[in-house]
């Protein structure tokens, strides 16, 4: 099958029949490719998990060789919030594509990604009609607190990861969405991770395979 978003896909070694899935989503001017590196270590522990890493659907403007989920180039809010809401759209075609393509249930998938990554994967897990496993996010945050609160259909347990020397993305927007999951009955557990900036460090991939594992009941 041909997704509605083109695809870095790994699948499970030697056959193993498929139970799970963990899409992950790259951030700003990245790509699916980037973001797979991450499965090179995970596959291992999860054996019976396909990995798709989409590339978002529109080219980066600042980088023409990578994708966005948004544009930023305008510093307006509510231009962002509306961008934002068009790949949530064409995201949840592509899970539903991938739900029916490997014939799995939200329940057997995990949403992953790393900063623009990682606001989509919240705003997935918080607006569909039953939750996912679990959300899996990397120095990110809540993209509008008030309309989320207002769309809000599902309650996705999470995990947040964020370095404390973050200039990008300011770890400060991790307590803040700990506070608002906390407030809306979320179950959530997050990590600052020490000496770290904007990328996603060895720790930060072992703490977020353990959840993972841990959540799929992978022994």
């Amino acid at each position: 099958m041909t997704f509605c978003l083109t695809t870095t896909i790994i699948k499970p070694e030697n056959n193993i029949p498929i139970k799970y899935a963990v899409i992950l989503l790259h951030g700003y001017g990245g790509d699916g490719k980037d973001i797979s590196m991450l499965t090179l270590n995970w596959k291992r522990f999860l054996p019976s998990t396909i990995f798709l890493c989409p590339n978002g659907h529109e080219i980066c403007k600042i980088n023409p060789t990578g994708y966005q989920w948004f544009d930023l180039t305008r510093d307006d809010p509510e231009y962002i919030l509306e961008q934002s809401k068009k790949a949530e759209i064409k995201l949840k075609q592509f899970i539903e594509e991938v739900k029916k393509e490997y014939g799995l249930t939200n329940s057997k998938i995990c949403l992953s990604g790393f900063s623009q990554g990682c606001m989509m994967s919240i705003n997935l897990g918080l607006t569909n009609s039953e939750n996912y496993n679990c959300v899996v996010g990397f120095s990110g945050k809540i993209i509008n607190q008030e309309d989320l609160a207002k769309r809000k259909t599902s309650s996705t347990k999470m995990l947040l990861i964020h370095g404390d020397k973050d200039a990008v993305v300011s770890p400060t927007f991790l307590l803040e969405a700990k506070d608002f999951l906390i407030r809306n009955d979320i179950e959530i557990v997050t990590k600052i991770i020490k000496d770290c900036e904007h990328h996603i460090p060895v720790e930060a991939s072992s703490i977020a395979l353990n959840y993972i594992k841990n959540n799929f009941q992978i022994k």
